[in-house]
């Protein structure tokens, strides 16, 4: 096998695409506005693109700089990446650490939390990545007061291999809004997708936001 045969077998075997199997071909534009065809092969799962030319030691090292570390024990036989949300944590200087198994288990007033107004506070969460690589996973967390959104973050969190430990995203510190309207009942929608459009986790919920934080129990 030449260099060039070989950079072209670098390139199936990196993209998820079987080079045993027949391709398909796309258009798309080059700069000049000319269409070419791009050939696009079936998606196959990360195990198996693992174990082809395993005995080629220079396609083993690529793969391995391209994939970096992957856990072959959460590799699934599926070319579908899978994201399971475990917990979010709630961390503020001015309280214990709360843990909220996901999805949130609501009060006997239907809330998922609390938070004290004025407070810095911010959000960790815990993720577990398997059966293939996920890209441009990110998050959007919506919020709403009374019906009228007062919050929309975006956060891309970026692309992971699968692995049994789990991931952990830490957001930066805000402030909860302070004062007496700012007191009461919010509901708010957490998203979880990948650049593909992919779901993992839609859940919505309502939480508080009071005086003071609720007593530790």
């Amino acid at each position: 096998m030449d260099n060039k045969d070989k950079e072209k077998e670098h390139e199936q075997t990196a993209s998820g695409r079987n080079p045993d199997v027949n391709d398909v071909e796309e258009e798309e534009e080059d700069e000049d506005g000319n269409k070419r065809a791009v050939v696009l092969g079936p998606q196959v799962p990360l195990k198996e693109q693992l174990e082809l030319d395993k005995d080629d030691e220079s396609l083993r090292r690529w793969k391995e700089q391209l994939l970096g570390q992957v856990d072959t024990e959460q590799l699934g036989e599926t070319a579908e990446p899978e994201v399971k949300v475990l917990n979010l944590t709630i961390l503020s200087p001015e309280r214990p650490d709360l843990v909220l198994p996901i999805p949130f288990v609501p009060d006997e007033k239907g809330y998922a939390f609390a938070l004290k107004d004025g407070s810095p506070y911010s959000f960790r969460f815990n993720f577990v990545v398997s059966n293939n690589i996920v890209s441009g996973l990110k998050y959007t967390n919506t919020v709403w007061k009374t019906g009228v959104r007062v919050e929309n973050q975006k956060v891309m969190l970026g692309t992971f291999s699968p692995q049994l430990e789990p991931y952990t995203y830490e957001g930066e510190e805000e402030t909860t809004p302070a004062g007496m309207f700012a007191r009461g009942s919010y509901s708010a929608k957490l998203k979880f997708v990948d650049d593909d459009g992919k779901c993992y986790l839609e859940m919505s919920y309502y939480f508080e936001i009071r005086k003071e934080w609720p007593a530790i129990q």
